[in-house]
């Protein structure tokens, strides 16, 4: 009969080895997204999964989900804290319910350009934003750009009294309802999935977009007018689910954070090139208009847009919207 101690050590042995195999198992992550992997969120997620599967081999598969395969942009939130996904970039207008802050990059007319956005991205108030997010489950990773946004419409939209009863598809977004209704528009919350149908079909006569999103869903192919109004910015933050983030071994965690670090220098430097791309790609197909923004109605639009400042300032933080107007000054 074996003694105690030797069976002892056998289980102890056996426990040893499994805990190597679970050590020196592949970490699966499940990157999911909603739009195409041609538009700066879907290449950046692309080029995360290839150089982590290279530089990590063997420790890390990335499993990238894109056009909302997995989870459309109502449900993507939940399934991350729930870590059926592992990573999601979400636009910034998604984390309204978790942060006050971040509805800052909601406000129209904030930014004179993507200079300035990164500006404030980098600035202390930006990086404390990135930040804010662990004791909600989830840990904020970096910001992506995908443009400056433009207005589409079934009619041309000059002067800010032009949007006048029109139904605009917007995110859900306290910020974006009232700034469609400050100019007499009719928000309507829609999944990004569901909006070429909408256009299409009449459900909303107009949205807001990059030139990349409007290319990449063929937005203009139902959209006669587009007005490059450059109102507003549309980023994203990349998260990953919390627990899971802590738990990756400390190396495999250091490598993923250095690969991101890498590639949202490459997806902000590509965007804009992809956004020019795409606006001449759209131009050229010959099924819209493309309408200059005079810098008076870019005033006008502004002035009628100021009570949406008013409304959400406080809310925000007054010191969050002075750092970010304090962002436009290089």
């Amino acid at each position: 009969m074996r003694s105690k101690f030797t069976v002892h050590a056998l289980i102890a042995s056996a426990t040893l080895v499994l805990m190597a195999g679970f050590a020196n198992a592949e970490t699966v992550i499940k990157f999911s997204h909603v739009v195409a992997d041609s538009t700066p969120k879907g290449q950046g997620a692309l080029m995360f999964k290839k150089l982590a599967e290279e530089r990590l081999a063997g420790k890390v598969k990335v499993e990238v989900f894109p056009s909302s395969q997995l989870f459309g942009d109502g449900k993507e939130m939940e399934a991350l804290l729930l870590n059926d996904v592992q990573l999601i970039a979400p636009s910034l207008s998604k984390f309204d319910r978790y942060t006050n802050q971040i509805q800052v990059f909601d406000l129209p007319f904030l930014f004179d350009d993507m200079a300035a956005v990164h500006r404030f991205h980098n600035s202390a108030t930006g990086k404390g934003i990135l930040n804010s997010l662990e004791k909600k489950g989830m840990v904020g990773l970096a910001y992506w750009d995908n443009g400056m946004k433009q207005l589409s419409a079934k009619k041309a939209l000059k002067m800010p009294e032009d949007a006048k009863g029109l139904k605009f598809r917007i995110q859900a977004s306290d910020i974006l309802e009232a700034q469609f209704k400050a100019v007499g528009g009719v928000p309507q919350k829609l999944a990004f999935a569901e909006v070429y149908q909408a256009l299409e079909t009449g459900v909303v006569d107009g949205a807001e977009n990059p030139w990349s999103n409007a290319y990449s869903q063929k937005f203009f192919e139902v959209q006669p007018f587009f007005t490059e109004s450059n109102h507003g910015y549309l980023g994203y933050m990349v998260v990953a689910n919390a627990k899971f983030w802590s738990e990756l071994p400390a190396d495999v965690r250091a490598g993923l954070e250095k690969i991101l670090a890498e590639v949202t220098v490459e997806v902000n430097k590509s965007s804009s090139a992809l956004n020019d791309g795409d606006r001449q790609k759209i131009k050229d197909s010959g099924k819209t208009q493309i309408l200059p923004f005079t810098a008076e109605q870019r005033t006008a639009w502004q002035t009628v847009m100021k009570p949406v400042y008013d409304k959400f300032t406080d809310k925000i933080g007054k010191d969050v919207v002075d750092a970010a107007r304090a962002a436009n000054k290089p």
